[in-house]
């Protein structure tokens, strides 16, 4: 069976209702993250953002990559009849640009809240997966934010003096 390997990033920006998601329209009612093949003696990172700004001009300047967040889709698709074993390696970074400049081989893009990009994910299991964990990532991530603002607040060092 023929292999391959892909790697993306799952783009996503804040806004007052929570983080929106970018994600890009194929057509043929196919939406996606932005991805791409790695080309040879590339590394997935590389690959990842060189396919990102490809798709989306988004250059790595404009995106905060997340620590410690690769996710990975794996599946089996045909491809003129034969079996192809797909791996896709996700990773997370935040951007505050709202316009994207899509390539030729994508029709439409959207910023959706979590919920929203579900339902559009919705009969590719494994893209809906890596988004939940991408959202769970980001709670996670804020939880221990409002955690840490609320331990120093309430520390000893974080009162004022005479009280």
């Amino acid at each position: 069976m023929r292999r391959e390997i892909s790697a993306g990033i799952i783009v996503y920006r804040k806004s007052r209702e929570g983080p929106k998601f970018l994600i890009l329209y194929h057509g043929h009612d196919y939406w996606n993250f932005a991805k791409g093949k790695i080309e040879s003696e590339e590394r997935s990172m590389a690959a990842a953002f060189r396919e990102t700004r490809e798709e989306t001009g988004f250059t790595a300047k404009e995106l905060r990559l997340a620590e410690n967040f690769k996710v990975y889709e794996r599946f089996t698709f045909r491809r003129s009849g034969q079996p192809v074993f797909k791996t896709v390696i996700f990773y997370l970074a935040e951007t505050d640009i709202e316009t994207v400049k899509l390539s030729s081989e994508h029709q439409g893009y959207g910023w959706f809240l979590y919920r929203e990009a579900k339902k559009i994910l919705g009969k590719y299991r494994d893209s809906q997966r890596v988004l939940r964990q991408a959202y769970g990532f980001l709670r996670h991530k804020r939880q221990e934010a409002l955690h840490h603002a609320a331990a120093n607040k309430n520390s000893p060092a974080a009162k004022p003096s005479g009280q």
